[in-house]
């Protein structure tokens, strides 16, 4: 063959066309299960947090002084509170809980409803470790002082999930990266026992 019919010869110009975009053509079909990965491993990581919280309104609080506090003379707002009053939002400041200290300190910290929060949530998500979690208690503006029933304050309970990382299969360079905070808030129910459905 001569060198003009040579430089004129295109037969082979497909494979090698095909050649040139089969990379790009193989990273984005990894960067699409990637982000198909991401997706799924942030929507365990939501569905945990809400059955965290789940179990976190119907079975003993972490906060152990909060079950036992009678708002009966507590002072809100100016107002002293009597038996059978509406408890005030104002009358529970935050109060966020590890598995080993609450702050600012109610009480005795229950470890094993702590445990029960985070086990439920690694059935979810098995990766969660409990120093991934925090649960915090802060006034609802529910609750009546004196409750022989029972707790006097139904405060509203967030369970919040920190601190994970997702480890990308092929999209930058391997390295992991932090996932977003997950939180969700409930009111609390009874507070008591140690089984949830």
């Amino acid at each position: 063959m001569s060198a003009r019919h040579l430089v004129a010869d295109r037969s082979g110009s497909s494979a090698a066309e095909f050649g040139m975009v089969l990379p790009l053509l193989i990273l984005l079909l990894l960067g699409v299960l990637d982000a198909g990965r991401f997706i799924w491993e942030y929507n365990r990581a939501e569905k945990a947090t809400a059955a965290g919280a789940r179990v976190a309104i119907v079975t003993d609080v972490v906060a152990g002084g909060l079950s036992s506090t009678n708002y009966v003379g507590t002072v809100v707002g100016g107002v002293t509170l009597t038996q059978g009053d509406l408890i005030p939002a104002a009358a529970l400041p935050t109060v966020t809980c590890t598995r080993t200290t609450c702050t600012p300190a109610t009480g005795t910290v229950d470890s094993a409803a702590f445990d029960r929060i985070v086990e439920r949530m690694q059935f979810m998500k098995p990766d969660i470790a409990a120093t991934n979690v925090e649960v915090q208690y802060s006034g609802s503006g529910l609750g009546y002082a004196g409750n022989p029933n029972g707790m006097d304050i139904n405060p509203l309970v967030t369970v919040k999930l920190t601190g994970l990382q997702y480890s990308p299969l092929i999209l930058f360079g391997f390295i992991p990266f932090n996932m977003p905070d997950f939180r969700t808030t409930l009111t609390a129910e009874d507070s008591a026992g140690t089984e949830s459905n």
